[in-house]
C-alpha cells in the first residue's frame, strides 16, 4: 500500500482526516486515504479487529475499487470465485440459475468472490499498521463531536485515557449504532423486521448431499425460506428466525441440528462451526453528510442481507468519500460541492438500488401467496433464459449498473444530479 509518487508531500501540520469504525468499511476508507497521500487516523472501540462472519460476498464493482488500493489480488489468494447462483424453491428445487460470465466483456471479475469480511479487515490492518501516514487506535471510544473552522474536534477514550483529536474531515463508518450519526442528531428512518436471522455455518460439503445446488443459493418457501453459501471456511445456511423464539432458544444445539437435517439429511449430525442470530433493518439516514463529516456503510444504510450489497455498498461509499476528501485536500476542489454530491449520490444509490432490490429480494423468498410464488418463479426463469434480460439482472445486482451510473467519487461537474434524492 504505497502512496502515488505523483502527489504533493503532505504538508507539516495538517489536520489528518478520521475514520471512526475499523470494520472493512473504515479500513477501506483509510487505506485509500494512505493512497491518495492524506494522513489518517482511525478509531476502533474493540482491542482488535473484530472475526465476524456475516457478510462473505465481494461483487464486480466492489473488486474493482478495491484493487486501486492493491488489495484484490490477495483477496482472491484467500477466497472462492463463484461464476453462478441459483434462485431456487425449497418444494420445487431448481427454478434459475443466474451466470455472472455473461459480464466478461464489462469487468475484469465476473464472478462473485466469496470471502468472510473479517479477513479483509485482517489484510488491510496488517498494511495500515506498518504505514508513517496511518494511525490505528484501537480500543479507543468516539465520546464527543464537534465542528470547527478546521474541520471537527473528538473527544476519545483509549487506553491512556481521555484525549482530543483534530481532524480535517469525518468519516463515520461506526455501525449501525453509530456514535457519530447519533452525535450529528440525524434520523436513521426505515423499520425492523420483525423476524431475526440466523447464520449456522458447518464444514460439511453440502454439494455432497444435494449434488445440484449452487455455491450461493437463494431458497423461497412460504414457511421457512433459505439462503445457501459457499465460503472457503465452510457452507452456511441462513434461516429467519420466528419473533416467538428467543436468541437463547435460537441456538439451541437440538434445533440447529435440525435446521441442518431439513436442508439434506446427514446420519451422524452436523459439526457448527459458527452461528449467529441477529436483527434485520431496512433504514437509511436522513443525511449522509454534515458539514465535514460523513456518513458511510452501516452508519448509512442498514438493509436486509439477500442479495449481498451491503458490505459492497458500504465499500462503494468508502471510496466515493475518500476520493472526494483527497480532491479537496490534494486539488483544491469546492468541499461544499463536493460533500453534498457524495450525500445526494450515495443516498440515492442506497434508497433506489439497495433497499429496493433487497427488500424485493426478501420478500420474494417469504411470498405466502401461491399465486404470486409461482409468478415469480415464472419471471426468474424468463431473465435466466434470455441472455440479454439476464445480463442486465446481473449488472444491476452485482452493482455494476449503479456504478456506471454515478461512478465513485466523479467530479461533481461531472455528473447529471437533477432529481437526485
Amino acid at each position: 500500500m504505497t502512496r502515488d509518487p505523483a502527489l504533493p508531500p503532505v504538508p507539516p501540520g495538517e489536520r489528518p482526516v478520521a475514520v471512526v469504525g475499523g470494520g472493512p468499511v473504515g479500513m477501506t476508507a483509510a487505506a485509500a486515504l494512505v493512497c491518495a497521500g492524506v494522513p489518517v487516523v482511525l478509531l476502533e472501540l474493540n482491542d482488535e479487529p473484530r472475526p465476524d462472519w456475516r457478510a462473505s460476498t465481494f461483487h464486480a464493482a466492489t473488486l474493482e475499487l478495491l484493487d486501486t488500493i492493491g488489495i484484490t489480488a490477495q483477496m482472491h489468494d484467500e477466497g472462492l470465485v463463484v461464476p453462478t447462483y441459483q434462485f431456487r424453491d425449497r418444494r420445487d428445487g431448481l427454478v434459475a440459475e443466474f451466470d455472472f460470465r455473461l459480464l466478461s466483456d464489462a469487468t475484469r471479475y465476473p464472478y462473485r468472490l466469496q470471502l468472510n469480511q473479517q479477513h479483509l479487515v485482517r489484510m488491510l490492518h496488517d498494511r495500515l499498521r506498518t504505514e508513517p501516514t496511518a494511525q490505528l487506535l484501537f480500543g479507543t471510544r468516539l465520546t464527543g463531536l464537534r465542528l470547527d473552522d478546521g474541520g471537527a474536534l473528538l473527544t476519545v477514550l483509549g487506553p491512556d485515557g481521555e484525549r482530543e483529536i483534530a481532524a480535517s474531515y469525518v468519516i463515520g463508518a461506526d455501525g449501525p449504532r453509530s456514535t457519530v450519526r447519533g452525535a450529528l442528531g440525524v434520523e436513521f428512518d426505515g423499520f425492523t423486521y420483525p423476524e431475526r436471522f440466523a447464520i449456522t455455518s458447518t464444514s460439511v460439503d453440502l454439494q455432497e448431499l444435494l449434488p445440484d445446488l449452487g455455491h450461493v443459493n437463494y431458497v423461497a418457501d412460504p414457511e421457512q425460506w433459505l439462503f445457501i453459501l459457499r465460503t472457503p471456511e465452510s457452507w452456511r445456511v441462513v434461516w429467519p428466525v420466528p419473533p416467538g423464539l428467543t436468541d437463547d432458544e435460537a441456538r439451541d444445539p437440538e434445533l440447529l441440528q435440525g435446521q441442518l437435517q431439513a436442508v439434506a439429511h446427514r446420519p451422524g449430525g452436523y459439526p457448527v462451526i459458527d452461528h449467529q442470530v441477529y436483527g434485520v433493518h431496512q433504514r437509511v439516514a436522513s443525511s449522509f453528510r454534515s458539514g465535514p463529516v460523513l456518513l458511510a456503510g452501516d452508519a448509512a444504510h442498514i438493509n436486509s442481507p439477500i442479495g449481498g450489497v451491503g458490505l459492497n455498498s458500504g465499500i462503494h461509499d468508502a471510496m466515493d468519500a475518500t476520493r472526494r476528501i483527497a480532491r479537496i485536500l490534494r486539488e483544491g476542489a469546492d468541499p461544499e460541492s463536493e460533500l453534498d454530491t457524495y450525500d445526494r449520490i450515495r443516498r440515492t444509490v442506497a434508497v433506489e438500488y439497495v433497499q429496493a432490490d433487497t427488500q424485493r429480494n426478501t420478500d420474494r423468498l417469504r411470498e405466502r401467496d401461491e399465486s404470486v410464488r409461482r409468478r415469480h418463479q415464472d419471471d426468474m426463469r424468463a431473465i435466466a433464459a434470455d441472455p440479454e434480460r439476464a445480463r442486465a439482472y446481473i449488472r444491476r445486482v452485482s452493482l455494476l449498473e449503479s456504478v456506471q451510473r454515478f461512478g465513485i467519487g466523479t467530479p461533481p461537474a461531472e455528473l447529471e444530479l437533477e432529481g437526485l434524492r
